[in-house]
């Protein structure tokens, strides 16, 4: 994995209606079920979303949409914003670069908590959902994700598609709430 998993950082401790409480380590966040602020990004091409196989200590090879992350928490005290962390998500997984999204917005957020099944990490966001188009698929992190795969939006939301039941979870709430 990337040295970028060893780096430490502080992001978003937040209550339930995303108040900030104040910063917590990535890593204690996930350990011990932290609620903390994230982002996932839904990047959409001819109509069809471009889900990311995860590459990741938390969640390892389940699907999300292309990317997510969270906002960071800087020294001087102030918190990146989400939009942001899509950019610098998106610039860091797979290469795109700003001025390559159209129409970014943020359909809504979801709050959860879901512990992975496979490794001792407990994913308890307050979660904003980003949507945008792209012109073509961009290239991928090898070291981040597996690889991916396109799938029609009815697709990703049908229960009988083969792809949902690996799904991460906060994609899943997304579904639930009507988000995609």
């Amino acid at each position: 994995m990337t040295d970028y998993y060893d780096k430490i950082i502080h992001i978003p401790h937040v209550d339930a209606r995303d108040n900030v409480l104040g910063k917590v380590e990535r890593w204690e966040a996930h350990k011990k079920g932290i609620l903390h602020r994230a982002i996932t990004i839904g990047l959409q091409i001819d109509n069809r979303y471009l889900l990311q196989h995860r590459k990741h200590p938390v969640f390892d090879k389940w699907f999300d949409l292309t990317a997510s992350s969270h906002p960071v928490f800087y020294d001087d005290g102030t918190i990146q914003t989400n939009e942001d962390a899509v950019y610098t998500t998106l610039q860091r997984e797979w290469g795109i670069k700003p001025q390559a999204l159209k129409g970014l917005h943020s359909p809504g957020h979801v709050v959860y908590k879901s512990k992975d099944p496979n490794s001792e990490y407990i994913e308890h966001e307050v979660c904003h959902l980003f949507i945008a188009t792209v012109k073509d698929i961009p290239d991928w992190d090898e070291e981040l994700a597996y690889g991916f795969t396109m799938q029609p939006a009815e697709e990703v939301k049908n229960i009988k598609n083969p792809i949902y039941p690996s799904l991460a979870s906060w994609v899943k709430e997304f579904i639930k709430k009507d988000l995609l």
